[in-house]
């Protein structure tokens, strides 16, 4: 019979946005150097509060009509660029 594992400690990063050592992310948010920063050094924390505060870029900039559509290249660099603004990069 196995005994069952306890689950495993969070990640905790020095959170560059909130100065504090948190729980880090479970995963890189993107598959590119941003992510990787942003999972070595963005606590869960922080990158919940970007998911909240990105709609309002999202209803702003990316709406119908609006100057940037997320479906294509420019409009994902464009919000890559507002994610390391938003997180001191």
């Amino acid at each position: 019979m196995t005994e069952p594992t306890a689950p495993a400690a969070p990640r905790i990063v020095h959170c560059k946005k909130l100065n504090r050592d948190l729980p880090g992310l479970k995963r890189q948010p993107y598959r590119n150097e941003l992510g990787k920063r942003i999972y070595e050094e963005i606590s869960q924390e922080a990158w919940d509060q970007w998911l909240k505060d990105s709609v309002k870029f999202v209803n702003t900039y990316c709406g119908p009509g609006s100057k940037y559509d997320l479906a294509t290249t420019e409009g994902q660099q464009w919000m890559f660029k507002q994610v390391a603004i938003y997180f001191g990069y």
